[in-house]
Parts: structure tokens; C-alpha cells; sequence
């Protein structure tokens, strides 16, 4: 049973600890915690989380780089970032992480999220961990760091791996009330042809999940999304606990009833809370569209990313960093030790390198970025008229 001093979930709605309706809107930190080529603008790049340390390693060497990254995690996301998105009118955020960081219960992960954590406490923001990158690869795609092959539903130690990261974080964050809930799998199992033989796996294995999680943390809800992007409900029978949510993910699609029916279908039948945690990547119409459906059917929602590159469908902007383009250039050439050869005189300059770095860790801070008025008012928010 759910302790009422914890948000939890009352049939379709999310309440607070006194019972009143609460409604989570807000954004995903994305890029922080799990690393995504696209955000790079590394186009016919390196799109995963270590294709791309494996360039800049490549480029700058293990003390630049390890330096660099050091630096990256702590300045990605910081207070005044956090302070901008609650004034705006965010009370939600997902915080997408690599497994990676949770290895054990001292890791650097745990450093960088209870700062984080603690800073959307001050803020009265809350937080939902999203395991976006999980032992194995839930998709086997760029956006897991996986290795081409959902293996996390192929390989008893990848799950027991899995099992281990949510136990690590349940029992840390068990007694923390800033932290509403647990996001067991971004968007499982891809719809190439072939993997649907995975689906009717996924459930089962949530249910293993969160009896291991339940055996720790019986306070926090758990959100569960559905196969092939998080946009399958079909692959769900009855909800099997009674702090659960359920979680779809929608892009580019026509932003009407019909893209929403499976899931109000779903949360009709049974009686449970919807949650959007992402959409996005679109115009300000668009995004202001759908988020209008969103509000108008009591979904709740946090839209994708809160922080990009040169591109302004997201809450801020940062300017790409000098010398970017070629490194942007240069990590379009095949990572091939074969052929390194060949790609040798094509490296960029290693003072360029160097400067690129540090202008990257420069632009990046909060007080460098431009605000996206237009997405944040599509959103509903208030962009405030001072940073």
C-alpha cells in the first residue's frame, strides 16, 4: 500500500499526498545523463552514447576527454537552469539515464542526480527517473546505446543487470519525495520486422521489475510504456499493481483524437493514469496543438528536450561551438582502425579540437542560451521576462 505522504495514483489521476489532483506538466532533461547524435547535429554521424565518446576520444585523447565530460555532466544542468524551467510553469521533469552511471551505490550517477534532485526540491518541482538506456539495450537502438538487438529480452544476465541498476535506485531514492516515480523502460522493443516476437515478453517482464522494485520501494509510482517506441498498448493485459501509470511517446503524427484513441482506450478500461513523457520535435503549431489534445483529455505530459543545439524545438537553445563543423565533418568519416590511414590527414587541428571543447563547455551554461519563446508558450508555459 501506498503511503499517502508520497504523490500517488487515485484511479485515472495523479494526486497529491492530500488527495487533491495534481497535474505534471513539464519537460525531459535530455542529453545529460544519456547522449544523443541528433542533439550534436551529428547528421550521418555518430548517434550513440559511445560512438560519440569514442570520436572524442578519438579527437582529443583520454585526459582531454575524460576532463571534458567531467566538466559537461556538471554544467549541463545546473541550478539556474532548473530555477528558468520552474519559472516558466514546469512542475515535472524526466531525467533520461544511462545504467552506466549507477553501477554501484557510491557512482558518479548518484552524485550528479541527488544535486539535481535537491535543486527541484528548492524549486517545488518533481521527478520522474527514466532508465533510458538500460543492461542489453531495451531497443538494441541509438537512443538506448545499444549494440543493434533488444538483448535485455534475449539474455537472463542483461535483465538480471537491469534488475540490479532499478533495485540500486529504488533503494536510494525510496524515502525521497521529490522523486514521484520510476520510468521502467524507455520505449522497449523497435518495430523492425522480427522483434515483434519480443512483445508479448515486455510485460512480464515489468511485472518482474516491480515485484523486485516493490520489495524495496513500495511508495513510488511506476510507469510503464508500451512496445515499439512506447506506442504499442496491445502488448498490455490488466494492471497488475496499484501504483502504476501508463506511458506513451507520440511524434509526427496528425495531432487528433486518433492519435491518442489506443491509449484513452486503455485508461478507460482500466481505470489507470495516462502519461505522455515525451513528444515534440516539431513546429511551435504543432507542439501547441498536441499538447491542447493532451490537456483537453487529462493527460499529463512532459514534452522532449528541454536543452539543444542550434535548433530551436526545445525550451532553450545553445550556439554551436567554434570549430564545430569539423568535428561534425570528420565524424561523418567511417570509425575503422583499418582505416585510419586515410583518415589521418583529414583530422581537424588539435589546437581546433581543444578550442572546440572548451567553447562547447562555455555555450552550454545556462546564461549562454537563448530562450525559445514560441515553444515554450506552444507548451502553455510563461517564459519569464528576465532570465
Amino acid at each position: 500500500m501506498t503511503s499517502n505522504s508520497f504523490v500517488h495514483t487515485n484511479g485515472t489521476h495523479f494526486v497529491n499526498p492530500d488527495g487533491s489532483r495534481l497535474r505534471l506538466c513539464g519537460t525531459n532533461l535530455g542529453n545529460w545523463l544519456l547522449l544523443e547524435g541528433y542533439m550534436f547535429q551529428f547528421q550521418n554521424g555518430p548517434q550513440s552514447n559511445r560512438e560519440i565518446e569514442g570520436l572524442f576520444m578519438e579527437l582529443a585523447g583520454p585526459e582531454v576527454c575524460h576532463e571534458f565530460w567531467q566538466q559537461y555532466l556538471d554544467c549541463y544542468i545546473a541550478e539556474a537552469d532548473i530555477q528558468f524551467l520552474h519559472r516558466c510553469g514546469c512542475n515535472c521533469l524526466r531525467l533520461p539515464l544511462h545504467y552506466k552511471y549507477f553501477e554501484t551505490d557510491d557512482s558518479q550517477g548518484f552524485r550528479l542526480l541527488d544535486r539535481a534532485i535537491g535543486w527541484c526540491q528548492d524549486a517545488g518541482m518533481h521527478v520522474v527517473l527514466d532508465l533510458h538506456a538500460a543492461p542489453g539495450g531495451q531497443n538494441g537502438s541509438n537512443i538506448g546505446d545499444g549494440w543493434g538487438y533488444p538483448w535485455l529480452f534475449a539474455s537472463p544476465s542483461a535483465e538480471r543487470h537491469c534488475t540490479e541498476i532499478w533495485q540500486r535506485l529504488a533503494a536510494h531514492y525510496r524515502d525521497d519525495h521529490t522523486v514521484i516515480g520510476y520510468d521502467l523502460l524507455n520505449e522497449p522493443i523497435p518495430h523492425y520486422p522480427g522483434l515483434e516476437k519480443y512483445n508479448p515478453l515486455l510485460e512480464p517482464l515489468y511485472r518482474r521489475l516491480t515485484a523486485a522494485i516493490r520489495e524495496i520501494d513500495k511508495n513510488h509510482i511506476l510507469f510503464l510504456g508500451g512496445a515499439q517506441w512506447n506506442k504499442n498498448f496491445k502488448v498490455f493485459g490488466e494492471p497488475f499493481d496499484d501504483n502504476t501509470a501508463y506511458t506513451f511517446h507520440q511524434y509526427w503524427v496528425e495531432p487528433d483524437i486518433s492519435s491518442i484513441r489506443e491509449f484513452l482506450d486503455y485508461r478507460d478500461k482500466y481505470k489507470v493514469p495516462l502519461w505522455c513523457g515525451e513528444s515534440g520535435e516539431n513546429s511551435d503549431e504543432w507542439v501547441a496543438t498536441f499538447r491542447k489534445l493532451l490537456d483537453l483529455h487529462e493527460i499529463d505530459w512532459t514534452f522532449w528536450p528541454y536543452k539543444k543545439m542550434a535548433n530551436g524545438s526545445g525550451c532553450v537553445t545553445f550556439p554551436q561551438p567554434v570549430h564545430w563543423d569539423k568535428i561534425v565533418a570528420y565524424g561523418k568519416l567511417p570509425l575503422n582502425i583499418g582505416q585510419l590511414e586515410k583518415k589521418f590527414p583529414l583530422r581537424p587541428a588539435q589546437d581546433d579540437i581543444r578550442a572546440c571543447l572548451a567553447d562547447f563547455l562555455h555555450q552550454i551554461r545556462f546564461e549562454n542560451c537563448r530562450v525559445n519563446r514560441g515553444y515554450l508558450e506552444a507548451l502553455g508555459l510563461t517564459p519569464p521576462s528576465n532570465r
